[in-house]
């Protein structure tokens, strides 16, 4: 059973950092295109970070500079570092995968998902 688990949300003061973590299991993450979404309500999904299936990152423009991703595909594991988390920050931060290695700018096509970790971010 594929399944994708994001933990280390919680609540934090702006200017504030969390990890967090996202774990397959049913599924080797080597290899494979891998992602961080998050969600407000009222608002589209944004795409925060992407990995591709070796190491090319990119970032959203509203967290360039202050997130990280990153991978450990030994773990199944894939990380997002938040530093210096603003307000407009918090949200329901979801990891997201794609069975291929290189990532596209099709949500659609990433194909398992995780349930969601809360980040809320106090001003």
């Amino acid at each position: 059973q594929v399944q994708l688990v994001e933990s280390g949300g919680g609540s934090v003061q702006a200017g504030g950092s969390l990890r967090l973590s996202c774990v397959a299991s049913g599924f080797t993450t080597r290899g494979a295109c891998m992602a961080w979404f998050r969600q407000v309500p009222g608002k589209a999904r944004e795409r925060v970070a992407i990995i591709s299936g070796g190491h090319d990152k990119e970032t959203a423009d509203s967290v360039k500079g202050r997130f990280t991703i990153s991978r450990d595909d030994d773990k199944s594991t894939v990380y997002l570092q938040m530093n210096s988390l603003k307000f407009e920050d918090t949200g329901i931060y979801y990891c997201a995968s794609r069975n291929h290695y290189w990532c596209t700018r099709a949500d659609a096509d990433f194909v398992y998902w995780g349930q969601g970790t809360q980040v809320t971010v106090s001003s």
